[in-house]
């Protein structure tokens, strides 16, 4: 019975049973072409903390910026005195609080290039926890006086 076993075997690895022709299946390649999203989240304004700075040589300019910062929402810490006036307002930002800065400047009657950035050479000496900053130059602190005046007539 082995002798039948291995010549059964000998011949079919000597005279194969099947054609020369083997089918092999083609190969196939499939391609996915990711589109990297970006999704943009705006927190809520009681989420974002916001430094007010005083940079226009107006007195009181950051605090009633902050009032009325702080009166639409958002998370306004305490006003500190710029480091150096500067000739316009400006809304720096930290990495992801870009819609947050935009946000402010809107509700402060700024332009849209007046949103930038944070870099150091901002005219503060630390920002601490804010993750945006506003620096009241002359043109925001005329703003607020001439609110202030107008709210204290009504």
């Amino acid at each position: 019975m082995a002798f039948v076993v291995v010549t059964v075997l000998v011949l079919g690895v000597i005279h194969p049973t099947t054609s020369g022709t083997v089918a092999v299946p083609a190969a196939s390649t499939t391609t996915t072409t990711a589109h990297p999203t970006t999704t943009t989240t705006t927190a809520p304004p009681s989420h974002v903390p916001v430094l007010v700075a005083n940079a226009s040589g107006i007195t009181g300019a950051a605090g009633a910026i902050s009032t009325q910062l702080q009166t639409a929402g958002w998370n306004v810490l305490p006003p500190v005195n710029g480091s150096a006036q500067v000739t316009k307002s400006n809304v720096y930002y930290v990495a992801g609080q870009q819609k947050a800065a935009e946000a402010v400047a809107s509700s402060l009657q700024l332009a849209a290039s007046a949103v930038v950035p944070y870099t150091t050479s901002a005219p503060v000496s630390s920002i601490g926890t804010a993750e945006v900053l506003v620096v009241v130059g002359p043109d925001l602190a005329d703003k607020s006086a001439a609110t202030a005046t107008t709210s204290t007539v009504n």
